[in-house]
């Protein structure tokens, strides 16, 4: 099965969601916060660096957990950055 091109505002929107996560981790490891993701800490770099741009809902979940960020506060913020 071939997949579908991502458009520019998906990439987009996968580099800021990046951003974001990274932003929150703050001082904590890469490790730390991955493992408590359940997420190794080379998904959760891709992930941050935007190389994944459309992480699964259940990882983004995940990490919102793992971060203490609510989804629909995490949800704002992208959609935020991208109306500013």
């Amino acid at each position: 099965m071939v997949r579908t091109p991502l458009t520019q505002p998906e990439r987009d929107r996968g580099e800021r969601l990046g951003t974001l996560l990274r932003q929150a981790r703050g001082q904590r490891s890469m490790t730390e916060v991955a493992a408590a993701a359940g997420l190794s800490p080379e998904t959760l770099r891709k992930i941050e660096t935007g190389r994944i741009p459309t992480p699964a809902f259940f990882t983004v979940a995940a990490l919102a957990t793992a971060l203490g960020i609510s989804l629909d506060d995490l949800a704002a913020l992208v959609t935020e950055q991208h109306a500013a």
